[in-house]
């Protein structure tokens, strides 16, 4: 019996598994990797591009361009799936957007309402329509993803930090409404993720404060007691353990990928020779 990640082989063979946001990035690495677990994809994305150069590369995938904040769109999607596979047993609610960079007072309000939208309502949406299909198999794994923000305060990012807050509730709540039809729920909460997203947040958060993005990244890198940025794959891993067997009495967690952050609270200094960043603990 060969064993990755603790996942014996062939135990996911023949599962079905949404992954929302699943043609780039973190989605992608997700969608890849239970594929090569033996699991039938679909993924959606709002990104029609990707989701060609996705299904292209991965025949075996299935996909849509859906926009998951649209709840008209995810009730189409449901029924796609449904007719082409009858069945759902993995939703890995990974669509998400890291909104505004800035200040309460400066937010504008649409961007508060689109990060919203997509952090928080598209995996309601997306929940809401799964739930039917995975009570009628009898089981069914649902895995939020959610963020290390979700565990802290997060200066500059209010829309962002509120979502995935939220996510930590409703993975709780949904755990203990769907248990007694086994059905598991839970939140992955990574910490900065290498990759373009990352770095754009930094350059963001940098011309806000009026700062290097240097400057920001290296407190980035020393909120984790790793001093590390997680891998797509760390995420990746961790979904295929919780979707499988191997993770069956685990429900209702939030589960942390970071590298131990201690906290997201800092405050970074500039002066005209130097970048001098302290982090508040």
């Amino acid at each position: 019996m060969n064993l990755a990640n603790g996942v014996p082989e062939g135990q996911l063979t023949g599962k079905t598994a949404l992954v929302t946001a699943g043609a780039s990035g973190i989605g992608r690495c997700i969608a890849e990797t239970l594929l090569a677990a033996g699991v039938r994809v679909f993924v959606c994305d709002v990104d029609r591009a990707a989701v060609v150069r996705f299904l292209g590369d991965n025949p075996a995938a299935s996909g849509a361009v859906v926009d998951v904040a649209d709840a008209v769109a995810v009730e189409g999607m449901f029924r796609q799936i449904e007719r082409e596979f009858g069945c759902l047993d993995i939703l890995v609610n990974n669509a998400g957007i890291a909104g505004p960079t800035a200040l309460v007072e400066d937010i504008e309000t649409e961007a508060w309402d689109r990060t919203v939208a997509v952090d928080l309502n598209g995996q309601f949406y997306c929940t809401k329509y799964a739930v039917p299909m995975m009570k009628r198999a009898g089981s069914g794994a649902i895995v939020n993803i959610s963020s290390n923000a979700a565990m802290f305060g997060f200066p500059y990012r209010s829309p962002y930090t509120a979502s995935k807050w939220a996510l930590i509730g409703l993975t709780k709540t949904w755990a203990m409404e769907l248990g007694p039809h086994n059905i598991r729920v839970n939140a992955l909460c990574p910490g900065s993720v290498k990759g373009p997203r990352i770095d754009g947040v930094i350059e963001r958060e940098a011309a806000s404060r009026g700062v290097p993005a240097a400057a920001v990244r290296d407190v980035y890198e020393r909120q984790s007691s790793m001093r590390l940025f997680v891998s797509a794959d760390d995420i990746a891993q961790m979904v295929l353990f919780l979707a499988s067997p191997a993770g069956a009495a685990i429900s209702g967690q939030s589960i942390a990928i970071d590298g131990h952050t201690e906290s997201l609270s800092c405050d970074i200094h500039v002066n005209q020779e130097e970048a001098n960043e302290s982090c508040m603990v």
